[in-house]
């Protein structure tokens, strides 16, 4: 946690703007030499579902805003079937905050540094259910041997937290095949949500 206040006065606020500024001057692995813009997150800071990748491609350092790009527009399209929107019900954010180049992957080491940013926006938004969305994203935040073809619309709890790993937009862009599984994997996601909801 990065966060800690002797008067244990804790504004929600305030820990989100620290936070944010603390981000965006971050220099923990060599991606801050090359970014163009911190890629933080949008949405609702008070979502009951969180959305994460693995990190920005060139439209999302370009803007600072993840998702932006062809596979955000496609993400934004599948999320609307389910009355799912980035300016009203839910927060989307990367394991990596800053563009790595020629959109490579992000290495075990530059998700490793990152990783705390993530950590504690979750702590601060307090979702009933994460989504992750692709393969890194799922191997890191759940489990290392997740196999995203067979595992994708299963739910795993850790804590007080489901989470889900599905198809990152990019890869249904490369296999238009995997749209189908991805949007059955979002209507199981509307139906978990609202049986939790009751049970809360």
């Amino acid at each position: 946690m990065l966060f800690y206040k002797k008067d244990g006065d804790f504004n929600l606020y305030e820990l989100w703007e620290e936070l944010e500024k603390n981000c965006s001057k971050c220099v923990k692995c060599e991606l801050f030499e090359t970014r163009s813009n911190v890629v933080f997150g949008v949405g609702n800071k008070k979502a009951e579902v969180m959305f994460v990748g693995e990190g920005p491609g060139e439209n999302e350092d370009l803007r600072g805003e993840p998702f932006v790009g062809k596979a955000g527009r496609l993400l934004d399209e599948m999320l609307a079937e389910i009355n799912f929107y980035r300016d009203k019900n839910i927060y989307i954010a990367n394991i990596v905050k800053c563009r790595p180049p020629k959109n490579r992957d992000p290495s075990s080491e530059e998700q490793l540094a990152c990783i705390d940013w993530l950590r504690n926006q979750t702590l601060l938004i307090k979702p009933k259910i994460l989504v992750c969305l692709g393969r890194i994203a799922a191997q890191r935040i759940i489990k290392d041997d997740l196999k995203i073809t067979k595992e994708h619309g299963l739910f795993y709890k850790k804590g007080d937290i489901f989470f889900m790993p599905t198809f990152h937009p990019a890869a249904i862009l490369r296999d238009p095949s995997r749209k189908k599984d991805t949007l059955k994997d979002f209507l199981n996601l509307k139906k978990k949500l609202k049986e939790l909801t009751v049970i809360n």
